[in-house]
């Protein structure tokens, strides 16, 4: 995501030092999640009930986003190393977003993810992901959905893969979606990893890399729909008009350990 929460909270900084008291009283306070998102901690029960292999796979390699516009590596990073598994020997690192970097070896992807870069758009981030898989040897089958209307012909085929990827830990999906239409705040694109998925209340769990603001939280499968069908603002640069989807990597065969 691009950077602009940080230039927010400096200006609400200012206005407190300049601002009668009756102004920032009437300031609207806002909960910390939109009312189309409820978070872990406080819905827990299918993660108890369920196995629920991708969660247990990516929850412990995760990890925040680095800078502000580096969502997709920090995404990436997680992906890779559920994928890989905790590496059989102690000379073996764990893969961090510094040495997936390095690995790639894109400079233009260093710029789209530094403090104050592009962020990255669908396109781009589909190549990403292939090069990632590829440098750490992860022989993995991608599928790419990337809906095109709100149907529920749409919302079907959505559901039906986020049932086959609740399975198995054999297989991980990112998001490419509008952040602000789950969480209620930012309008642009986002990218994180989706750890569960409950079938029986049609809730998607999205392991958020954004842990400066947010911890896990559930989403309806339709507003992930909706969040993924939003077009970026003009505003966003290069990622102006961008519209969201899937990225779903399967293993063809064992991990390298």
């Amino acid at each position: 995501m691009a950077l602009t929460r940080r230039g927010f909270c400096f200006a609400l900084a200012c206005l407190a030092l300049v601002a009668p008291a009756s102004l920032l009283d009437a300031k609207e306070v806002k909960p910390k999640l939109g009312p189309d998102a409820i978070s872990v901690a406080q819905s827990h029960a299918y993660l108890q009930s369920h196995p629920a292999p991708d969660f247990w796979s990516l929850s412990p390699f995760y990890v925040p986003q680095v800078t502000e516009s580096a969502c997709s590596l920090a995404a990436l990073t997680m992906l890779v190393n559920a994928l890989r598994g905790l590496l059989a020997h102690d000379d073996q690192p764990l893969v961090t977003q510094d040495s997936l970097l390095r690995a790639v070896g894109s400079e233009r992807w260093a710029r789209e993810a530094a403090e104050n870069g592009s962020g990255v758009t669908f396109e781009e981030f589909k190549h990403y992901v292939r090069v990632s898989l590829e440098v750490f040897h992860l022989e993995a089958d991608i599928e790419v959905t990337k809906p095109d209307s709100n149907s529920v012909t749409t919302l079907t085929q959505l559901r039906n893969i986020l049932i086959q990827n609740e399975q198995s830990d054999r297989d991980i999906v990112l998001v490419y979606f509008n952040q602000g239409v789950l969480t209620g705040y930012w309008d642009g694109p986002h990218i994180s990893p989706i750890a569960a998925y409950d079938a029986d209340r049609h809730l998607v769990l999205i392991m958020d890399v954004d842990r400066q603001w947010y911890i896990p939280y559930w989403a309806s499968d339709e507003k992930l729909l909706e969040a993924m069908l939003r077009p970026a603002p003009a505003n966003r640069g290069v990622l102006a008009g961008e519209t969201g989807g899937l990225i779903r990597a399967s293993l063809k065969s064992a991990s390298p350990h």
